[in-house]
C-alpha cells in the first residue's frame, strides 16, 4: 500500500513540474497566417508600419499604418485579397451623400467613416463608405456607394 501510494505521489510531482515548466499555458490552436498572404502583403504595402495580424475562421487581416493612416488589408484563408479599409474624414464623402445623410438622419451626428476598397470577381475596384451615425438614442451604420447613393446598412446600438 506503502508503495503505491509513493508511486501515484511521485508520478502526481512529476505532473506537476511538468505543467510548471511550461508555465501552465496550453498549446495554442490559433491558425497562422500564411507565408504566401505575409509576402503578398509585403510587396503591396512596402511602407506598411507598425503591422499586426489576426486570423478569423473567414480571413487573414493585416492592421497598419502607412504615413500616420491606419489601415486594414483582408485575404480569404486561400491567400487571396479582399479588400482594404482605412478611417477617413467625413469630407471624403461627396456633397450629394452628405446631403442625403443630413436629410435621412436628422439628429445624428457623424462619428466615424471608414472606406472600404474591394476587388470584385471581375476584378474591378469597387469603393464604399461607411458612415456611422449617432444620436442620444441609437446608433446606425449608413453605406455610401460609387454612385453616392445611401443605404441603410445596420442598426448597431
Amino acid at each position: 500500500m506503502k508503495k503505491i501510494f509513493l508511486t501515484i505521489a511521485t508520478i502526481g510531482l512529476l505532473g506537476t513540474s511538468v505543467y510548471a515548466a511550461d508555465g501552465g499555458k496550453k498549446a495554442s490552436t490559433t491558425p497562422t497566417v500564411s507565408y504566401a498572404v505575409q509576402n503578398e502583403f509585403e510587396s503591396t504595402f512596402e511602407d506598411a508600419k507598425n503591422v499586426t495580424w489576426a486570423v478569423t475562421a473567414n480571413c487573414q487581416k493585416a492592421t497598419f499604418t502607412v504615413n500616420d493612416v491606419k489601415m486594414t488589408a483582408f485575404y480569404n484563408l486561400n491567400g487571396e485579397y479582399l479588400g482594404l479599409t482605412q478611417d477617413v474624414s467625413y469630407n471624403t464623402i461627396a456633397d450629394k451623400a452628405k446631403k442625403e445623410i443630413a436629410d435621412s438622419y436628422k439628429g445624428y451626428d457623424v462619428n466615424e467613416v471608414i472606406k472600404l476598397e474591394t476587388n470584385s470577381a471581375n476584378n474591378f475596384a469597387e469603393t464604399v463608405y461607411f458612415v456611422d451615425l449617432k444620436n442620444t438614442d441609437s446608433e446606425v451604420l449608413v453605406r455610401v456607394d460609387q454612385s453616392n447613393d445611401i443605404f441603410f446598412f445596420q442598426k448597431v446600438k
